[in-house]
């Protein structure tokens, strides 16, 4: 089997689990109040896992496979790859998801978006810096804002 439906296999076993979790545990302990609400704490990962085993499940069964053919991944010759920025961004990620509550949600994100996007190979410094800043800005203020969730935006110690 190739790596591509290994990956997949893998993928679908964690969403069934997700699934599992968002489907039969996540409400049980809802307050009586929150069983009215047309959304439930639980309706986005519920989404999440139906997406994510419809993805696997393609995956496996090959249907993403088109006419013409696209080279395989070969696990032998991984360092033919570009595995540096893979791992580069899967680092970064965790950085981003340990540093988001001491350091702020508009600080963290926006290095997140440069960073990344300088690992995956963006020099172009004058789109890069506006981009992630209005893009951080943009989502914080519609998660504050509109939607009325608190996300703290700046460090702890500046009075975030």
């Amino acid at each position: 089997m190739a790596l591509d439906r290994w990956i997949a296999l893998i993928l679908l076993g964690l969403c069934l689990a997700y699934g599992y979790t968002a489907w039969l545990t996540m409400d049980a302990e809802l307050a009586p109040f929150m069983r009215r609400n047309p959304i439930w704490p639980s309706t986005f990962p519920k989404v999440l896992s139906i997406l994510g085993v419809i993805a696997s499940l393609i995956i496996l069964l090959g249907l993403e496979k088109s006419s013409y053919e696209v080279g395989e991944i070969d696990y032998r010759r991984l360092g033919d790859y570009h595995l540096w920025q893979a791992l580069l961004l899967l680092a970064l990620m965790v950085a981003y998801a340990l540093g988001l509550r001491p350091l702020g949600f508009l600080f963290s994100t926006s290095a997140f978006l440069i960073l990344g996007s300088f690992i995956l190979g963006e020099r172009k410094w004058h789109v890069m810096l506006p981009v992630a800043l209005i893009a951080t800005f943009s989502v914080w203020y519609l998660v504050q804002e509109v939607l009325g969730i608190y996300m703290r935006p700046l460090p702890g110690f500046l009075g975030g």
